[in-house]
């Protein structure tokens, strides 16, 4: 070898590297499921990843329930009316053949979960119980107090290590290993040790959630759902769609935030649960303002409108001095509220207010996206060995979610990617030297290069901007002159990210820096979704195009353009199922005063 082989040589990065058959990034329930799927059918090379300790993601955080078609206490309803609810809620932009794939499953995956050990909420028959929530024909929403997910999760991890399914805790994906027709594994870094890895694999499971933390009001936690996984697949090479419907949900905390006890509490979720035990909203003059918006569903209406009703009373005025509403359950017994929302109650108790003889601060804060990946039935993308589950993938959920649905797609499309891999699975494949010389060691380097770097803007300055805009610009209510406005500061804000001040790659500001990298393509998708979207819809709603168009009836899809930016187009969505439609026909619909 001579010296410029040699310089040539010590210049190729170094990296750890790791060879499975199947790969999945993200260890909350989508994650999970996929892999005792495949464990069950046989494949035992498979490694789950985690930007966290191995049972600390955001599933933990769903609180409210998990729907399925039971009947335990409404045994007249079916999965047909939970697809046509589901398709009701999301304005008729949902995929109608996912929407089946996940309410005709539900039923059987509740019972599985019981079997596995998931500590539900019983009737005194011991059955099941189920309530109340937004926008549903029935009572259909299985839960576990107010602890829904976090139960759930430690059921599925559970199960997970009884099978002894591999997992790495603290590993962040910062790239997938694509062609853009094929998929060959993935890179990031080890959260502790800051080494580099290369993950060699066929088969890449995204279930990474979705990309509501773009807001600066939300529910999850900064360092999650921050577009991870729509934007690896993006980057991929796979298309996403339906990115401006994002779910602003209607009661999120509000809080003096120049308290320090609570600010930290600012936008966190009180549980659709606590409205669906009979909660009542009121504004600052003491009216039951959901009397006027919804007279029929009052506070279980879809959440676009609560929310919309919501910010309309502190617009006008009739908000509290924290920018919210107020949420009263202090006419259920004390006792009814510690077993049906124990932790919502130990929160607020812990905060110094009783719920069951106060009334606490409500405001909408940022949930949940609707959009995400564009998968086939199976949950994989256009790019072969790439899948997307969860709330990383679109199609489900449409313009609206129905609450109780997120984590009842998890787990059905973890089974239906499980299923679909398993047969497939041949040996983990080997990348090509050609894609380790051009995708994955420049990679290492551009993230070798960021680490440590002494740039002019702060990390988490940027990173709050970027929620500042979206907020401000592609929040509950939306129009063209803000929408233009949001797109060209977020080019201001592309700029300044390239010039950051980031830490080792060990450090918090480094991962900050990552998740900036994730933010910025996602945000951008969202507001040129809702700037393209000249309707009103579900929960894109647009002041200067207040209807909703029966021409708008379409999906928007975006993906990368082959010379750079991003390129968009329509496609019609698909009809129901006859059975479905039958469903949709009867007009079911919650009658809310059974509640009184």
């Amino acid at each position: 070898m001579d010296s410029s082989e040699t310089s040539a040589a010590e210049k190729r990065p170094t990296y750890d590297r790791v060879d499975v058959s199947v790969l999945v990034v993200g260890a909350g329930a989508a994650g999970a499921r996929t892999a005792i799927e495949l464990a069950e059918r046989g494949v035992d090379d498979v490694l789950v990843l985690g930007k966290r300790s191995h049972g600390d993601a955001h599933t933990t955080w769903a609180r409210g329930g998990i729907n399925g078609a039971l009947g335990t206490r409404d045994p007249e309803d079916s999965w047909e009316i939970h697809a046509a609810d589901t398709l009701n809620e999301g304005h008729f932009i949902n995929d109608p053949e996912k929407v089946e794939t996940v309410t005709k499953q539900m039923p059987a995956r509740l019972r599985e979960l019981d079997e596995w050990g998931m500590d539900f909420s019983r009737t005194e028959d011991g059955d099941i119980d189920q309530r109340y929530f937004g926008a549903q024909s029935f009572r259909r929403t299985a839960f576990a107090g107010d602890h829904t997910g976090e139960s759930m999760l430690r059921t599925l991890v559970d199960r997970a290590q009884d099978l002894e399914i591999p997992y790495r805790e603290n590993v962040m994906i910062t790239k997938l290993l694509s062609d853009g027709d094929q998929t060959y594994g993935a890179v990031g870094f080890d959260m502790d040790s800051g080494d580099p890895i290369l993950f060699n694999t066929d088969t890449v499971v995204l279930a990474a959630g979705g990309y509501a933390a773009l807001y600066n009001r939300h529910t999850s936690r900064d360092d999650e759902n921050n577009g991870d996984g729509p934007a690896l697949a993006y980057d991929a090479g796979a298309e996403l769609m339906d990115m401006e419907f994002v779910q602003f949900h209607p009661t999120g905390m509000a809080v003096d935030e120049s308290d320090p006890e609570w600010e930290p509490w600012s936008g966190r979720l009180v549980t659709e649960a606590v409205r669906g035990e009979g909660g009542r909203l009121y504004n600052a003059d003491g009216e039951r303002f959901m009397e006027r918006y919804s007279p029929d569903q009052m506070e279980l209406d879809a959440r676009d409108v609560v929310a919309r009703a919501i910010a309309k009373e502190v617009a006008e005025g009739r908000g509290t001095d924290n920018g919210g509403v107020y949420l009263d359950l202090s006419h259920r017994d004390r006792s009814f509220i510690r077993e049906r929302l124990p932790r919502m109650y130990e929160r607020f108790q812990d905060l110094g207010v009783d719920m069951a003889t106060e009334a606490v601060e409500v405001a909408p804060t940022s949930h949940y996206g609707m959009g995400g990946v564009v998968v086939d039935d199976y949950g994989e993308t256009r790019v072969d060995g790439l899948f997307a589950i969860g709330e990383t993938m679109a199609g489900v959920h449409g313009a609206n979610r129905l609450g109780g649905n997120s984590l009842a797609e998890t787990v059905a499309y973890g089974v239906v990617a499980g299923e679909r891999i398993a047969p497939r699975v041949d040996g983990p494949g080997d990348v090509p030297e050609t894609v380790v010389e051009s995708v994955a060691e420049p990679h290492f380097t551009d993230l070798t290069a960021m680490a440590d770097h002494d740039g002019d803007h702060d990390v988490t300055e940027v990173f709050g901007e970027i929620q500042n805009l979206m907020w401000e610009h592609a929040g509950i209510l939306r129009d063209e002159e803000s929408l233009q406005t949001g797109l060209d500061r977020l080019g201001d804000l592309r700029e300044q990210a390239s010039d950051m001040n980031v830490g080792s790659m060990t450090s918090e500001s480094f991962e900050f820096a990552v998740d900036v990298g994730f933010m910025l393509p996602i945000a951008e998708a969202v507001l040129r979704g809702a700037l393209q979207r000249t309707e009103s819809r579900g929960a894109h709603y647009r002041r200067d195009h207040t209807k909703k168009d029966t021409d708008w009836q379409q999906n928007i899809y975006v993906e990368r353009a082959d010379v750079g930016g991003m390129t968009s187009h329509t496609e019609p969505v698909a009809s129901p199922s006859p059975a479905v439609q039958d469903a949709l026909d009867e007009g079911h619909e919650l009658d809310y005063h059974q509640l009184e």
